[in-house]
């Protein structure tokens, strides 16, 4: 027979299970809130669009500023640019996604020990921080696939400044620069933060500079890889978004497609 604390425990993973199932359940319900349809037109326009503006400045930095750029910076491994290598951390893909997943289980973990509105609370931060990880892992993962199809060269990668040191499907490191995974988690995160507090986005726009411009300071990607990786992070990011929308989580959807941000929980 149970004691008290095998009884506690096993109450506590009963519920630990049903926070699990209950959002995964809701995460891959299909589709359900009203004008969902809507919005998905309104996310393949903007796509569309943000797509043909930022094909057109990638090809225009390769070939105007890309070179350029990269002479202007110090050489790689300048001792003063520590500051630099500091702060350029702050956008790299696993240490985000680390610490928005040892958020999410930390929360989880939490929940069954929470009643009534708590209960409430911990669940909508959970959810909230799913549709950071998510936001974040989605593009990366179609990042790496670009990464590995273009194998751009990083600055000076043989020796030269050769901004068109592509050599397709290489898979190494050095021609790892199209598009920027910095560039991407830190954009993906940017515009996930500022969907779900708008005010937040002056504070995500100064993190997603700081971030672009250490990767150019450093002489790790070219402006053009900035920009691609810019525009996936972002692109998936809404994809995300929509997703969650679609299915009454966190955003509802608006008139003509707009996706609103969510309430504070009751």
């Amino acid at each position: 027979m149970a004691g008290p604390a095998g009884s506690a425990a096993s109450h506590y993973l009963s519920d630990l299970a049903a926070v699990v199932r209950y959002s995964a359940l809701r995460l891959l319900a299909p589709p359900s809130a009203p004008r969902h349809a809507e919005a998905l037109r309104t996310l393949k326009r903007q796509s569309l669009l943000m797509l043909v503006i930022a094909a057109a400045a990638i090809i225009a930095l390769m070939f105007e500023v890309d070179l350029v750029e990269i002479q202007l910076m110090p050489p790689r491994g300048t001792p003063g640019l520590w500051p630099v290598r500091m702060l350029t951390d702050f956008g790299k893909d696993g240490y985000v996604l680390g610490a928005l997943a040892a958020l999410l289980v930390v929360v989880v973990l939490l929940a069954p020990w929470w009643r009534d509105r708590s209960r409430l609370c911990v669940r909508d931060l959970a959810m909230r921080l799913q549709f950071m990880l998510l936001s974040v892992l989605l593009p990366l993962l179609a990042g790496e696939v670009v990464k590995w199809i273009a194998g751009r060269g990083r600055p000076f990668v043989g020796g030269e400044a050769n901004v068109f040191n592509f050599v397709p499907f290489a898979g190494t490191e050095a021609h790892a620069a199209f598009p920027s995974a910095h560039a991407i988690t830190a954009f993906a995160l940017a515009f996930a933060v500022g969907a779900l507090w708008p005010r937040a986005k002056p504070a995500m726009i100064a993190y997603v500079i700081v971030i672009a411009a250490s990767r150019l300071v450093l002489l790790a990607h070219h402006p053009s890889d900035v920009v691609a990786g810019a525009l996936i992070g972002v692109i998936g990011a809404m994809l995300v978004r929509y997703w969650f929308a679609a299915r009454g989580l966190l955003f509802t959807i608006g008139d003509h497609g707009k996706i609103l941000p969510p309430a504070a929980p009751r």
